[in-house]
């Protein structure tokens, strides 16, 4: 089965790699509008990013005098210490030497070479290789660098037996409102019942689904009900940024006063065996209603009664033809995260919330 609905680039999958590294500039070695909207959303998370801005002539005579001028200026004007120059399309069919014209650039910060290209296949492939040429430069270790291509491994698996490339075509939706699941939601809280929350969430998207806590807390302190909650916020996995994110969420909840009572892998993990672990703990709690939040797709067994809420309008499309009718979209979410460093309020926790407001005036 061939997938022709767009899917991820591996240059952008490489340059998100390369922030969670904690990279400070990256140089897109190509044309000028290559990888724009990446990049421009890569900037509002603190990283600098640039390009040679190739064009038709360089396509016939080379680029490496651009690139070698390029990584001379970024050194000038930003005084990395880090430069990731990332490859393309265009680098790649011309047969750039980028190793060469980093050596010819001769600039005191450490340079390093990413040779992908948009036409390498999965979009992992360009994580892969940034991965890997930072192992090269010492900026992780062995060990870290094996670990991350395995949970890359995982996700492209994962993506291709339930997520979107898993299906010929999807059309993206925007999903039903959110009124009618956040009224069950307040009922069964308010009858008693047992809520499990469950965040499996990917890297920075969780400043948004973490959310899904503090409204359901401030439902249950009013209205009543049990909770349980789950999420993969382990800060001692993960690269640097990474980890960041889950110091910030975690110190977050606490401020809240609200504890994960089921703490199930890193934001990296989402595509590991956290799923199974998820299950097995709201299964122990026996839960009445299952809220999953992130990555709904991650969690074996689902069904029709749980609760889904992702981001992807193609995700939420796939999760609506399968039938589960009570998946919600928080649209657009990944353009509201970037550079976060604290929680982003859902349209389903604004909703939830109001309705519980409404519920307590009425009384």
């Amino acid at each position: 089965m061939s997938t022709i609905h767009p899917r991820p680039n591996p240059i952008v999958a490489a340059m998100y790699t390369l922030r969670d590294l904690d990279v400070d500039v990256i140089i897109v070695h190509g044309p000028a509008g290559c990888g724009f909207m990446a990049s421009r959303m890569l900037e509002e998370a603190g990283i600098r990013v640039v390009t040679s801005g190739l064009v038709e002539n360089d396509l016939v005579f080379g680029g490496s005098e651009k690139l070698i001028r390029t990584i001379k200026e970024s050194y000038d004007r930003f005084h990395p210490k880090t430069i990731a120059v990332i490859g393309t399309c265009a680098s790649m069919i011309i047969g750039e030497d980028m190793k060469a014209s980093i050596r010819k650039a001769g600039v005191d910060s450490l340079v390093f070479a990413v040779d992908c290209h948009g036409c390498m296949g999965d979009n992992t492939a360009g994580a892969t290789m940034a991965i890997e040429s930072a192992r090269d430069a010492g900026l992780i270790s062995s060990e870290e660098a094996t670990r991350q291509i395995n949970n890359m491994r995982a996700a492209t698996e994962m993506e291709k037996k339930a997520g979107m490339a898993s299906r010929e075509y999807l059309s993206p939706t925007r999903g039903p409102t959110k009124m009618t699941v956040c009224r069950e939601i307040i009922s069964a809280l308010s009858e008693g019942k047992r809520v499990a929350v469950i965040m499996i969430a990917k890297k920075e998207l969780a400043y948004r689904f973490a959310d899904i806590f503090l409204a359901v807390e401030y439902a249950k302190r009013r209205l009543g009900g049990e909770t349980y909650y789950v999420a993969n916020l382990d800060n001692t996995k993960g690269l640097p940024r990474i980890r960041r994110y889950c110091n910030d969420i975690s110190n977050e909840l606490t401020e809240n006063g609200i504890t994960i009572d089921s703490v199930i892998g890193g934001l990296d993990e989402y595509a590991l065996s956290i799923g199974q672990k998820a299950k097995d703990s709201a299964d122990r709690f026996n839960a009445d209603m299952t809220i999953i939040v992130g990555m709904p797709h991650a969690y074996p067994e689902l069904s029709p009664d749980h609760i889904l809420i992702t981001d992807q309008p193609r995700q939420l499309a796939n999760l609506l033809s399968k039938g589960f009718e009570r998946s919600l979209g928080e649209i657009s979410s990944h353009s509201m995260v970037m550079g976060a460093d604290r929680i982003i309020p859902m349209e389903t926790g604004d909703t939830i919330r109001e309705l519980t407001d409404e519920t307590i005036s009425r009384t």
